[in-house]
C-alpha cells in the first residue's frame, strides 16, 4: 500500500510543475500567456510567446514529467495494487490540470498525455496510436480549431486502444485522462468557434 499512495503522490507532484511557467518566466513572457485565447500555461503557448527554444524546453520537460512517474512505477509493478495503476497513469494529468504549486489552475495536459504514454515503454503501442491519431487529423482529415482536433483525437484514441488488444488497464487509465482533459477544455474561456473539417484532397 506504501508503494502504491508513492506512486500516486509522485505522479500527481510531478505533473503539478508547470514548465511553461517556469521557462516562461526565464525568458520574460510568462505575463505573456494572459493575451492568448485560453491563457493556457502549456506547451502550444510557450512556443507561441517564448520562441523556439522555449516551447521545445517546455515541450521535453512536459514529457518527461509524465514518462517518468509512470516508467518508474511500471517497473515497481510487483509492488503496486493493481486499482491503482490507472489512477498512476492519469495523475501526472490531474496534477497538470489542478495543480497544487499553482492554485490549481493549470494547462490542458496534451502534452503531459503523451508523456505518460510514453513512460509505458516498452510497451509503445498506445503512444504510436495517439500519435498515428494527431497526425492524422492535422494531416489526412483536418479539424479546424484545435480545440476539437484534440476532442476528436482523444475520443478516437480511446477507441482504437479499447478495440486493438490495448491492456485493459491501459486504456482505462486513458480513458480516464480523456474524461479529465474533455471536462478541463470544455471549461476553458475561450471562444469555442465552429467547427471545421477539411479533407487533404480539398485543400
Amino acid at each position: 500500500m506504501r508503494r502504491t499512495i508513492f506512486a500516486l503522490v509522485l505522479a500527481y507532484l510531478s505533473g503539478s510543475i508547470l514548465y511553461a511557467n517556469f521557462f516562461g518566466a526565464l525568458f520574460g513572457v510568462r505575463e505573456r500567456y494572459a493575451e492568448s485565447a485560453d491563457r493556457n500555461p502549456g506547451t502550444a503557448n510557450a512556443y507561441t510567446y517564448g520562441g523556439f527554444l522555449c516551447g521545445t524546453l517546455t515541450l521535453i520537460f512536459d514529457l518527461m514529467k509524465g514518462a517518468v512517474p509512470v516508467y518508474i512505477t511500471c517497473r515497481l509493478e510487483p509492488g503496486i495494487q493493481s486499482w491503482a495503476m490507472p489512477l498512476v497513469l492519469i495523475a501526472p494529468v490531474v496534477g497538470h490540470i489542478l495543480p497544487v504549486f499553482h492554485g490549481f489552475h493549470g494547462g490542458k495536459g496534451i502534452a503531459v498525455t503523451f508523456g505518460v504514454l510514453l513512460g509505458l515503454a516498452p510497451r509503445l503501442r498506445p503512444l504510436f496510436i495517439f500519435a498515428a491519431v494527431f497526425i492524422f487529423l492535422s494531416v489526412a482529415v483536418r479539424i479546424s480549431p484545435h480545440y476539437y482536433r484534440t476532442l476528436a483525437a482523444y475520443l478516437l484514441t480511446a477507441v482504437l486502444m479499447m478495440t486493438s488488444g490495448v491492456e485493459g488497464w491501459i486504456w482505462f487509465g486513458f480513458l480516464l485522462a480523456t474524461a479529465l482533459v474533455y471536462i478541463r477544455m470544455l471549461l476553458s474561456r475561450e471562444e469555442k468557434k465552429k467547427p471545421e473539417v477539411k479533407l487533404l484532397w480539398m485543400r
